[in-house]
């Protein structure tokens, strides 16, 4: 299936590593071009010739938190690819811990990151779209119920997930897309450092993936393959939707 993705330019906050370069790579596999970010200068070095090098992807060290991170994501669209079609907003998941051993400055710090940063992002990326444009937030399991250990993910993903959807509404009379990525037991560096926190990484896999319906964790590229598809003009009708990738294991419709 041709996504129609052909020389239209995206960018992939995040997108260095997990779950957003696993998109990037999709993106630029099916003939888009990438602007990928990340908060080291040696993962972005690292990142931009696998997805192509200078033609295909560049790279830009940033920090979501960061107010001037929109601007300077788009300048470099710009410059590179004379062109913006849409963003993936993904970011590192918060800081795992209970809600009494999470102090204010981790609350803080997440909310600017996980939150306010997207939503800022989301909001620069807008004003430059046109129509047939598109707008993806990489989400959690959490938006429809609390994971054990990870409340600032459990508080803050609900309210973007509301964002989304609302934003959906807002955009959507100027053609303008906005779709939500709800990813479950994907195999990542982030999710193996779950399964790690209690001492015993492969009981804590085994537990999860009895409760997944196809029994095993989903793989990066899978997730990247359905962010590539609901961010191209394949998807042209979707707006507004939060995509669960799960394995299914969400069990409510």
């Amino acid at each position: 299936m041709d996504f129609g993705l052909e020389d239209r330019v995206y960018i992939v906050t995040g997108g260095t590593r997990g779950l957003g370069m696993a998109a990037a790579r999709e993106l630029v596999a099916d003939g888009a071009r990438v602007v990928v970010s990340g908060r080291s200068e040696n993962s972005v070095a690292a990142a931009v010739p696998g997805l192509g090098g200078p033609g295909q992807a560049v790279g830009v060290v940033a920090d979501n938190a960061d107010p001037d991170t929109p601007d300077r994501l788009i300048a470099a669209a710009r410059e590179a690819f004379k062109r913006l079609d849409g963003v993936l907003i993904s970011v590192g998941g918060p800081p795992a811990g209970t809600s009494d051993s999470i102090d204010d400055d981790q609350w803080r710090a997440a909310f600017e990151s996980v939150f306010l940063g997207a939503v800022r992002l989301s909001r620069a990326v807008a004003a430059e779209l046109g129509e047939g444009g598109a707008i993806g937030f990489v989400l959690s399991s959490s938006v429809y119920e609390p994971i054990p250990g990870l409340a600032i993910s459990n508080a803050l993903r609900p309210g973007l997930a509301g964002y989304a959807k609302n934003l959906a509404n807002e955009l959507g009379p100027r053609g303008i897309r906005v779709v939500g990525l709800v990813p479950a037991h994907i195999e990542t560096d982030r999710v193996r450092e779950l399964d790690a926190r209690h001492g015993d990484p492969d009981a804590a896999r085994e537990r999860a993936t009895a409760g997944v319906p196809l029994r095993r964790y989903g793989t990066p590229d899978e997730f990247g393959r359905s962010a590539a598809f609901l961010l191209s003009p394949a998807a042209s009708y979707l707006t507004g939707v939060m995509l669960s990738i799960d394995g299914g294991v969400r069990k409510g419709f």
